[in-house]
């Protein structure tokens, strides 16, 4: 990890649910536009095959995204994940539905976001982190910052991080 808060592996045992944005963290934040409007998206095996080790370790995996993409819809059933919110403008308000839905208390959920919409759930969740191309004030308020890139397996090592830091 290029960055990680004292309490950090703390914070990761105790994590239920895991929940990921799309744009800049499961992918790299470019749009790839074709020509005729559809927007492309590029996914990472290594991150795809990190959530499937959350799910084989028995932690809930979920998607809380901005946008909204059927390439997102896809990979979500791809990988098995079954919470897939997307065309979220309040995306706090959509995490307390999820903390209540899975009965999970804030500090057993952790959340990876990239910006400052996703400041709010970083916030209030118990392990927060973004990857290294997030901005700066994003990046000060989280607990874990990977080395690798968005989208090019970020995701993944912090996955790796959770499950290790769980004895899984």
């Amino acid at each position: 990890m290029q960055y990680l808060a004292a309490d950090a592996a703390l914070r990761a045992r105790r994590v239920r649910l895991v929940i990921f944005d799309v744009d800049g963290v499961l992918t790299d934040g470019r749009l790839w536009y074709g020509a005729k409007g559809d927007v492309l998206k590029v996914f990472h095996a290594f991150d795809g095959h990190g959530i499937k080790l959350l799910q084989y370790a028995g932690l809930v995996t979920a998607i809380l995204s901005g946008r909204r993409s059927p390439a997102v819809t896809a990979r979500a059933k791809e990988l098995g994940i079954k919470h897939a919110l997307q065309g979220i403008e309040d995306k706090r308000a959509a995490f307390e539905k999820m903390l209540k839905k899975f009965r999970i208390a804030a500090d057993a959920a952790a959340y990876m976001g990239d910006d400052l919409v996703d400041l709010p759930v970083l916030e209030r969740c118990g392990f927060a982190c973004a990857p290294r191309e997030a901005p700066r004030d994003v990046r000060a308020r989280v607990h874990a910052v990977p080395t690798a890139g968005a989208g090019l397996g970020a995701v993944r090592e912090v996955c790796e991080y959770i499950l290790r830091a769980q004895g899984k």
